[in-house]
């Protein structure tokens, strides 16, 4: 049993079959065999290594021919561990001892010579680790008959195990069939963590190199609220998983009869619990955890796995489709937010290949860019938003041009529209996001022409602490609860109370719970978080009450360290809720 710890992003737990993506194509479809057939299965793996060789000694022979002995001889090494005697006799002994079935037992043993490889820390040595790495994809190729099963064809339960998975990947799991997934790279507000929590697929990012530990078929838990990650969890593990589970699924039980509660302080403040959104289909999710809006509705997923950038009308249903779901309610529309970790090829190869994406071409600037595309967006907006109470929220703007420009074009599709006899929303609320320093310096100008704010945590903290939200190398520095990013909270909520205007917070910050008091202490009225997040932040936000928010408030930024900071909300809020799942 191998147990690994990395970043919890979306609350659960599963157990399962590992897929492994990125070094095993193939998915390893059964780990045992019946003992009636293990002669027939070992003929089977006999074909096989009878294939492979046949497939190596062509190979060996063209390379010789094509571009010199030297390089036929790499081929010559391959075949002689596909013919290796005590290699074969081990894969042997796992089929005919433990019923291993040839796929799960060719990769059980070629993984661990790999390893062993690997740890003499030599180059030479890691280098002959990749070629084993080659022999397992051409036996499994043979094994399953060319068999190869994309994410998006899965049809059988597993945990999707990779080095890292692209938000479109994320974005096309199936509930049904992956049941949890785990990455080595990523963070707490990567996109692909975003994803994960709003698809409600228990995950785990940011481990660190860990696929040379499993092979597929190997069983794995996924702890998507402690962040552990177990390989071949022996019985006393499992047993203990369940019983964590049995607690997990009774909190939940609890939370979800809040649904109709007023998301208030005990003492009787009202506090506006609205919805992050990344799908419409989302909406309806927000509906059943008793939002009270959304609050943040991401529209890139129109531009996700597709080769064509997204027609207005395919704007306009998708927006209608969330609008008729809280036909009463506010919902702000973030226009395009493609950058840094989420511009899928097609658009990126019309840009220039920014060394640095966080700093490039992203968001708003890509928005005023390609005024058709920004165009469309917006007449898809304003079309939906007759009737309804929607608002445009422009993202990582940085100096009032950037809005001015935004807003200007605003106006003259309303132009457009009017000429053209078509409804629109002429009173439609326009705000901007406050993701980084300069919008925060610039706070009070932004406030005298601006409707409304929304702190986006995530990207403040990035550009403020200079670390990269998806690296977890860095990982320890990007924090909420740093003094600085504190501070520049506090300078957005005086702009706008000064102006009266709303203000509220839509990062990872607000969905979680050890921030929330703070963040109402502080003056927040207003949050927005993951669909999954809404009953726990309701349960915090009911069980305290505005008088210790604002004690707690003014003890935080006393405080000079992000350690003595976070300690502090974390005691809190285990005062608060004692059961709480952090």
């Amino acid at each position: 049993m191998i147990t690994k710890n990395g970043i919890a992003v979306s609350p659960g737990i599963a157990v399962g079959d590992a897929l492994v993506i990125g070094t095993e194509d193939f998915r390893i479809p059964q780990r045992f065999i019946p003992r009636r057939i293990v002669d027939q299965e070992l003929e089977r793996l006999h074909q096989a290594l009878e294939n492979v060789s046949a497939e190596i000694l062509e190979n060996e022979r063209l390379a010789n021919e094509a571009i010199g002995l030297q390089y036929g001889a790499i081929f010559a090494a391959h075949l002689q561990m596909a013919q290796d005697p005590k290699l074969i006799s081990e894969v042997e002994l796992l089929i005919r001892d433990r019923c291993y079935s040839p796929e799960f037992a060719s990769s059980r043993t070629l993984r661990k010579y790999a390893r062993q490889f690997q740890a003499l820390g030599n180059a030479y040595f890691a280098e002959r680790a990749a070629d084993i790495y080659d022999l397992e994809k051409r036996i499994l190729r043979h094994l399953l008959g060319e068999q190869r099963e994309s994410l998006a064809e899965l049809t059988q339960p597993v945990i999707v195990v990779a080095h890292n998975l692209t938000p479109s990947e994320t974005a096309g799991l199936k509930k049904d069939v992956v049941l949890g997934f785990v990455t080595e790279v990523g963070g707490r507000t990567s996109h692909t963590a975003i994803l994960a929590a709003a698809l409600e697929i228990p995950a785990i990012v940011g481990i660190g190199p860990f696929i040379a530990d499993i092979s597929g078929g190997d069983t794995v838990v996924v702890d998507g609220t402690s962040g552990e990650f177990i390989i071949d969890p022996d019985d006393d593990t499992l047993l203990r998983i369940n019983e964590v589970r049995q607690k997990y699924k009774s909190v939940s039980d609890r939370r979800s009869q809040m649904r109709d509660l007023v998301s208030e302080t005990r003492d009787g403040q009202r506090i506006f619990l609205m919805g992050n959104i990344e799908f419409p289909q989302e909406a309806e999710q927000c509906e059943q955890k008793g939002a009270d809006g959304i609050g943040l509705y991401r529209t890139e997923f129109l531009y996700l796995g597709r080769d064509t950038i997204p027609t207005e009308e395919d704007h306009y249903n998708a927006y209608r489709e969330v609008i008729e779901g809280f036909p009463n309610q506010p919902i702000t529309i973030r226009t395009l937010d493609l950058g840094a970790d989420k511009i899928p090829g097609w658009i990126r190869r019309q840009y220039s290949d920014d060394s640095n994406p966080a700093l490039g071409l992203r968001s708003i600037r890509m928005s005023l860019h390609d005024m058709d595309m920004f165009k469309t967006q917006l007449r898809a907006v304003l079309r939906a938003s007759v009737g309804a109470q929607v608002g445009i929220m422009f993202p990582l703007v940085s100096s009032l041009l950037e809005f001015r420009q935004a807003r200007l074009i605003v106006r003259e599709v309303m132009e457009d529209l009017e000429e053209l006899n078509i409804p629109f929303n002429a009173d439609i609320a326009l705000g901007i996001m406050v993701e980084v320093p300069a919008t925060v310096l610039m706070a009070k100008e932004f406030a005298r022409e601006v409707d409304f704010f929304s702190i986006g945590t995530n990207d403040l903290i990035q550009y403020t602490l200079a670390a990269d939200r998806s690296d977890p190398q860095v990982a320890k520095w990007h924090n909420a609860a740093d003094p600085s990013i504190i501070r520049m909270i506090a300078m957005v909520i005086e702009a706008a109370k000064n102006e009266n205007i709303p203000v509220s917070v839509c990062g990872q910050m607000s969905s979680d719970p050890k921030c929330v008091p703070l963040l109402i202490g502080m003056g927040i009225r207003q949050i927005s978080v993951s669909p999954h997040a809404i009953p726990e932040i309701k349960e915090v936000i009911r069980h305290l009450t505005l008088e210790k928010a604002e004690a707690m408030a003014k003890y935080v930024k006393s405080q000079e360290l992000a350690r003595d900071i976070e300690s502090y909300l974390n005691r809190e809020l285990r005062k608060l809720v004692p059961d709480n799942s952090q």
